[in-house]
């Protein structure tokens, strides 16, 4: 079972996978910086000094002065700004995986046209039915 799981483990799609999914975690965390960062506030400023991050609804009806005073008294809340954050990281992020699978399809669409098509095989009936002409001819 070990042998099994080496051969496994060592095969190159686990592998590429294996380091696509530490890229892609990496990347998400660029991603999550950029929306949190850079793009956020100056949306939020657009909007009249809004900073997304502090967004939420008390469950429990109180008005709290920020996430921090209403999770400190222990209210539950739900965080739509955060989840507005989140939303756009996973669109940029979605967005970018788009563009890298494009372009990689047209990278292997070029390849494909540059290695010429060999002429399709003739059915054998047509090799006979020529065969048969050129006996006629004679």
């Amino acid at each position: 079972m070990l042998n099994e799981f080496k051969k496994f483990a060592m095969r190159g799609n686990v592998v590429d996978l294996a380091v696509g999914f530490i890229l892609g975690g990496a990347f998400s965390t660029i991603v999550s910086s950029f929306v949190n960062d850079i793009l956020m506030p100056p949306i939020g400023l657009l909007l009249g000094g809004v900073d997304f991050s502090e967004l939420f609804l008390a469950l429990d009806g109180v008005d709290y002065a920020s996430r921090a005073a209403a999770a400190e008294a222990g209210a539950a809340t739900i965080n739509y700004g955060v989840f507005i954050n989140a939303l756009i990281s996973f669109l940029i992020v979605a967005f970018a995986l788009f563009l890298l699978v494009k372009g990689m399809n047209s990278m292997m669409d070029k390849k494909k046209d540059d290695v010429p098509a060999e002429p399709p095989a003739k059915p054998r009936n047509e090799e006979l039915l020529e065969e048969i002409r050129d006996l006629l001819k004679k």
